[in-house]
């Protein structure tokens, strides 16, 4: 239409995103529910049984102007039901945020170069250390510039230099009361690296690798422990295929600086960390396409010592390895060597399934275990935090519009959360969360 404009109004699916015509306009929605009940919190600190209830709109408009097009994206994340030692916080609330609002220009050439700059999501290689998470009730926002090359038709880099979003409010009523506070960004915490991906690098496998930069310093009333950490990744894998083996490993590697504590005068440390992924799996020539899969994760504890060896995730993804976040948020990349075995099915494209099991063990058996906060710090509690078994169902009642989701986790605690010293009492750890999500 010469000298209009098209208004369009999408409906994506999850995780599916829409390239608008040039000269178009285009507007998204999505809004989802989530009950979440869990009994005998294996968290230290928090409520031994409760309920939460969270609520996340998500509003999405996009211009496509040719070669620049713009972006905005409001968020608008809540929860009730908020029991008096309930762990919520800045994962499960962020209320009317925007969390996007950029500019995007395509600068042509051989190197087939992207700009954006402004407020954006990012997902870097396996989506370990940096994703946007879907099943968190917020996301990580960053506010800087991204560079994304395409020099050739197999291989493909982006630079960027990024101060990340602060979600506000920090806790306290304010968070609790899901009160509007516009999230912030300094540079007293800045993030910035690089990532390159090589595909059919090594006959069918796929390499890339990344050097990320992290450095925060205090902020007024705001003390942090001084992170300068610098952390290099490289992975190779083969995607999923029907009737074939796949395979994936991945190996993190963390240097910097870090204080040994929250007061300014504390000890600078040397930080020496690591962490790895190993995956193989099968998918099988059927129809419900089940994929098996067997599955190690390693994440360096903290040991005793001059160095600091507790491994960092960043901004990384806890659902896709570990499990549920929420208010089970027991398991992350951190102090963490775990074997595990994974069934995947989807009989059908309004359905699909999961369930696995995974044992849990202490990397270094005097640092708290993954991110539950429980810790001996004499190490007699032992190394076997025992095995999860976790389960998921997903089904589209309403294709592209309806989403239903019901998952489960169910720990089995071994010695360690038995007789840890701060340990929450109580038997085996069981949580349920039901979702429900629209899209407009």
């Amino acid at each position: 239409m010469g000298g209009g404009t098209l208004l369009t109004v999408v409906c994506p699916a999850q995780g599916q995103t829409t390239a608008p015509a040039p000269g178009s306009f285009t507007l998204s929605a999505n809004s989802r529910a989530r009950v979440e009940i869990i009994d005998n919190q294996a968290r230290a600190g928090f409520e031994r049984d409760d309920t939460l209830v969270t609520f996340r709109t998500i509003i999405t408009a996009a211009y496509d102007a040719g070669p620049v097009d713009f972006g905005a994206e409001l968020r608008d994340s809540r929860a009730y039901s908020i029991s008096p030692r309930s762990p919520v916080g800045t994962g499960e609330v962020n209320a009317l945020e925007l969390v996007q609002a950029y500019v995007r220009a395509d600068l042509g050439g051989t190197l087939g170069a992207k700009a954006q700059a402004g407020r954006f999501v990012m997902d870097i290689g396996s989506r370990r250390l940096v994703a946007d998470d879907d099943y968190r009730n917020t996301s990580n926002g960053f506010t800087g510039l991204r560079i994304d090359l395409a020099p050739a038709k197999r291989f493909s880099a982006m630079i960027f230099y990024t101060l990340p979003q602060v979600r506000l409010p920090l806790g306290g009523a304010a968070l609790r009361g899901n009160q509007v506070q516009i999230d912030r960004e300094s540079f007293d915490l800045r993030f910035w690296g690089v990532s390159a991906t090589r595909r059919r690098a090594l006959g069918p496998f796929d390499v890339d690798a990344a050097y990320l930069r992290f450095d925060e310093r205090d902020r007024p009333g705001e003390p942090t422990r001084n992170r300068h950490l610098t952390t290099l990744s490289a992975r190779l894998f083969k995607a999923p295929a029907r009737g074939t083996w796949d395979a994936e490993a991945e190996i993190f590697h963390q240097g910097g600086t870090i204080r040994a504590d929250l007061t300014p005068a504390a000890a600078m440390l040397p930080v020496s960390a690591w962490s790895t992924h190993g995956e193989i799996g099968y998918t099988f020539n059927a129809t419900w396409r089940p994929r098996l899969s067997f599955e190690y994760e390693y994440a360096s504890g903290d040991e005793r010592g001059g160095r600091f060896t507790r491994f960092d995730p960043l901004f990384g993804s806890r659902r896709g390895d570990y499990g549920p976040s929420g208010i089970y948020s027991l398991i992350g990349r951190a102090n963490i060597s775990s074997p595990a075995i994974r069934l995947e099915a989807a009989p059908s494209k309004r359905f699909d399934t999961m369930i696995s099991y995974r044992e849990l063990w202490l990397a270094a058996r005097t640092d708290a275990f993954a991110t539950s906060g429980v810790r001996d710090s004499t190490g007699r509690s032992g190394r076997y935090a025992g095995r999860q078994v976790e389960g998921r169902v997903r089904w589209w009642a309403i294709p592209k519009r309806l989403q239903l989701e019901a998952s489960g986790a169910l720990l089995d605690k071994g010695r360690f959360f038995k007789d840890a010293p701060n340990a929450p009492p109580g038997g085996d750890t069981r949580y349920v969360s039901f979702n429900a999500s629209v899209f407009f």
